[in-house]
């Protein structure tokens, strides 16, 4: 069997990926407020709104606290002579190779949550589907892309 992948992602991932679970708490949070607000107005039932922000509250507490360090602990990626490795997962991982001669093109991309720690997401897109390697230093992600075009354009010649 096949070792884990050798590299990871920037510490600060964890930091990116709690931004991104509060930011969608904030929205969940006023959906289920209003939702709340509309049931007392229309008195409907009263579980209605405790359910919605109690669900909302789990969410919470799922996206903000415990899925980005489980996200960060098991996400490893390898770029090989011909293949690039990557492992991926919380309840079940998934070790994917992309082989270098299926590789369409290369691109990073950059958010403002992203951008404010210099992360970026180097994307690698094939015929079948797209591959992310998510929260890599900047230069790391240029260089990565770099490397990955280069490797996949020299296969492809041979």
């Amino acid at each position: 069997m096949r070792q884990p992948p050798k590299h990871q992602l920037a510490k600060a991932a964890i930091t990116v990926w709690r931004l991104s679970g509060i930011i969608t708490f904030i929205i969940l949070m006023v959906m289920a407020g209003a939702l709340t607000y509309i049931a007392y107005r229309f008195e409907w039932p009263w579980f209605i709104g405790t359910i919605a922000i109690s669900l909302t509250l789990l969410e919470a507490m799922l996206h903000i606290l415990i899925i980005p360090t489980i996200r960060y602990k098991r996400f490893r990626y390898e770029i090989l002579d011909e293949e690039i490795y990557i492992q991926r997962g919380l309840l079940i991982v998934t070790r994917t190779l992309v082989p270098m001669t299926r590789i369409q093109h290369v691109d990073t991309k950059q958010g403002p949550i992203l951008k404010k720690y210099n992360l970026m997401t180097v994307t690698i897109s094939t015929a079948a589907t797209t591959h992310e390697i998510p929260a890599l230093p900047s230069e790391v992600a240029d260089q990565l892309r770099n490397d990955i075009a280069v490797r996949a354009r020299v296969i492809d010649d041979d």
